[in-house]
């Protein structure tokens, strides 16, 4: 018999699939000027706008396909063609110019982020994150919404918060994890996990869920977002774009979302 937390946890993977279908798909329709740009999901809402930007300052819209860093990694080594790859951690990109396919030459830190752990906009749970704090108490018989930890950033990240605050045993039967950072909120802003852990700029960008608490930024790696040029781009206008990112005026379209711009801009 399906029990009604059952069922929601199939509805749940059900909608957390068409997320990631709708981030990974590339439009089969595009202009064979338009810059392709592969990038992280957690990037959706910022780079939109800055795609809007690059619009109105008359160039062609970029076509950008959002998905897990891990997931679209796999597809530019399988062959998928496209420009400029923006990861949201350095090791997809240190994975892609070990097997030649970017031009290191053009890889620039672009942003930072942070991790944090969210609820929905109307939970009334509080707690101050810090060593041993009793998260799976938090649960109780509910899961804790991440990205997949073995291979998203946003899931390795808060694994490794959880391990360093001593408390990731505790919850490890609890994760449900997801395809891609986006899906783990959307977990959490249908109300079908009480708790989960998305980026900042994520929480920033659902008004559906709400912060409960930063993970102190010494218990994970610096989150940093790469971006660069695929080896195999001939694409003139993609140089542009990828500066387009590090411009004054991408600066705080960036910034609005949350996101730390790490380079010097133009």
């Amino acid at each position: 018999m399906l029990t009604r937390r059952g069922f929601g946890f199939r509805f749940a993977a059900a909608v957390g699939g068409m997320v990631a279908m709708l981030l990974t798909a590339v439009p089969t329709t595009q202009a064979a000027d338009n810059v392709v740009v592969f990038a992280a999901a957690s990037l959706k809402n910022a780079l939109d706008a800055v795609n809007a930007s690059w619009q109105a300052d008359g160039n062609e819209p970029a076509t950008i396909s959002y998905a897990a860093s891990s997931a679209l990694a796999r597809q530019i080594e399988s062959g998928a063609p496209a420009d400029v790859f923006i990861s949201a951690d350095l090791d997809w990109m240190r994975y892609l110019s070990g097997k030649n396919l970017t031009k290191p030459d053009t890889e620039v830190q672009l942003l930072g982020n942070r991790i944090v752990l969210i609820a929905p906009r109307d939970s009334k749970t509080e707690t101050t994150i810090e060593p041993d704090f009793k998260l799976a108490d938090l649960l109780g018989d509910g899961r804790l919404a991440m990205a997949d930890v073995k291979a998203v950033p946003a899931g390795k990240y808060g694994k490794a918060a959880l391990e360093k605050l001593g408390v990731w045993s505790s919850v490890e039967n609890k994760v449900a994890q997801a395809e891609n950072v986006r899906a783990a909120l959307k977990l959490v802003a249908t109300g079908e996990a009480p708790l989960g852990i998305v980026y900042q700029t994520d929480a920033a960008a659902d008004p559906e869920v709400k912060i409960i608490a930063a993970f102190p930024q010494d218990t994970y790696e610096p989150i940093i977002y790469p971006a660069g040029l695929l080896a195999d781009t001939k694409n003139e206008d993609a140089a542009k774009f990828l500066d387009y990112l590090k411009s004054a005026k991408a600066r705080p379209l960036f910034e609005a979302q949350g996101f730390t711009v790490l380079v010097r801009t133009n």
